[in-house]
């Protein structure tokens, strides 16, 4: 009884290490999934700039549903983040096929995470069916 216990014991250690890597997962997916959407309104809002004749107000968003009246002073060049806080200034064009290309990359990513996630919940749900099978074969005392 002592060894079937001690199975247990692991089985149950197993399905709560598991849990953390949903967990895990699960966050990762969510930082992915916003850095989509962010990426997604970067390209949305230089695509509407780039038929734009200089001197043009627009309303840029800022985020959170706020946007910014502005007026266009250059319709060629754009400022484009390519990480660690450095940015390169580009043409509209380049930095639209760059957003695009990362946009690929986060969707490549987000479905690698989404089939981890889906592994991974199979793999509790079928240690927590072995757990339910052994402890209705355990002994009762």
């Amino acid at each position: 009884m002592a060894a079937n216990e001690e199975e247990l014991r692991k089985l149950m250690m197993e399905i709560r290490i598991l849990e953390g890597s949903v967990n895990t997962i699960q966050s990762r997916l969510r930082v992915v999934n916003a850095a989509l959407e962010d990426n997604l309104g970067a390209m949305k809002t230089l695509e509407s700039v780039k038929d734009e004749k200089k001197g043009t107000e627009m309303l840029v968003p800022v985020g959170a549903g706020s946007l910014l009246k502005v007026e266009i002073s250059d319709v060629e060049k754009t400022i484009l983040g390519v990480g660690a806080g450095v940015c390169v200034e580009k043409s509209i064009e380049s930095s639209i096929k760059d957003l695009k290309e990362r946009q690929e990359e986060l969707e490549k990513l987000s479905n690698s995470q989404q089939q981890q996630l889906a592994q991974l919940l199979s793999t509790i749900e079928s240690s927590k069916n072995r757990l339910a099978g052994m402890i209705e074969e355990a002994p009762k005392t």
